[in-house]
């Protein structure tokens, strides 16, 4: 059993999301870096799919009510289990009575907190992710507030070395300008050459408005398109790139409404959205334009990346165990 210390509207329960529920109009959710919430629970020796914590307000606390192996990944911040701080991406088991605080971080924006087990929330349309806008998931299909006791399934991964452990070297976040990875999307060409070109040639900043659902973006010179375009609502994702009238992007996120009628000039892949949901307010990006093999080719390296460190990391912890 944990419980929450610290409340915000932000702070939620996500597993990897409910993409096969897009086409009756539920969001796909789940966590923002899916890869961080992976590597979470692949420290722990849970199924990448595990429920664990969303952390995007700080300082973030819980306390343990009774001995609970963790990980604590994404963001990189202070992480401190009472006086003693965690190096990040990294496991550890907490007795009973000792806190967790998360501080903010200097680089990402996004933390993750994995209980071995993963947390014990009802499943709704085959996920525990907390569905803000529907009300449902999650723990009450709300974000946690102080007081909040959740409790996690039984685990065979309690065990933890002593230390705890980790990476040697933590996954990458974007520390200056992130470069992120796109396709053009089907109304890329109904935009002028020079805004194609804009598109990826300047720096776009991520604005104060941006969240879950979509991350708005800032640049000097608006897009526009060749004629004026009148589209039907129609079916997105996230990682569509939508440019309103204003001329300014949105790039939508793992809340996105499943449909719209802006014109979509291109899609970030599935591997790059993490670089999006890591990036701070006020920060830049770089759209980098790729083709569908090469997308394609990077999915997979991702997926066989985290099969080989789940891999890995099951080898090293049999090993200092047995130390």
């Amino acid at each position: 059993m944990i419980e929450v210390l610290t409340g915000s509207p932000l702070n939620t329960i996500q597993d990897l999301g409910r993409p096969r529920t897009m086409t009756l109009g539920v969001s796909r959710g789940g966590a923002m870096d899916s890869a961080a919430l992976k590597l979470g629970n692949l420290l722990l020796g849970n199924d990448i799919d595990t429920a664990g914590i969303e952390v995007v307000f700080f300082p973030f606390k819980i306390r343990f009510h009774a001995d609970q192996a963790f990980a604590v990944t994404g963001a990189r911040g202070v992480a401190r289990l009472d006086d003693e701080p965690l190096p990040p991406d990294w496991a550890a088991k907490a007795r009973a009575g000792q806190i967790l605080t998360l501080h903010a971080p200097a680089n990402g924006a996004r933390s993750y907190v994995t209980f071995a087990g993963g947390l014990d929330v009802p499943v709704v349309l085959g996920s525990r992710s907390t569905d803000m806008k529907g009300g449902f998931g999650g723990y009450q299909g709300r974000a946690l507030e102080a007081g909040t006791r959740l409790a996690a399934f039984p685990s065979d991964a309690k065990d933890m070395p002593s230390s705890g452990y980790g990476l040697a070297h933590p996954c990458d976040l974007p520390e200056n300008v992130a470069e992120v990875r796109c396709l053009p999307a089907a109304e890329f060409d109904a935009f002028t050459d020079d805004s194609q070109a804009l598109f990826f040639e300047q720096l776009w900043t991520v604005t104060r408005t941006a969240n879950r659902l979509g991350y708005r973006l800032e640049s000097e010179t608006p897009l526009s398109l060749r004629s004026p375009l009148e589209l039907l609502s129609h079916g997105i994702v996230p990682g569509t790139v939508q440019v309103p009238s204003a001329g300014m992007p949105i790039v939508q996120m793992a809340d996105a409404n499943t449909c719209g009628g802006y014109p979509k000039i291109a899609n970030v892949i599935e591997p790059d959205l993490r670089l999006l949901a890591q990036t701070q307010t006020g920060r830049q990006i770089r759209f980098i334009r790729v083709e569908l093999d090469e997308a394609v080719a990077a999915i997979r390296a991702e997926a066989v990346r985290m099969h080989e460190l789940g891999l890995a990391l099951q080898s090293a912890r049999t090993t200092l165990l047995a130390r």
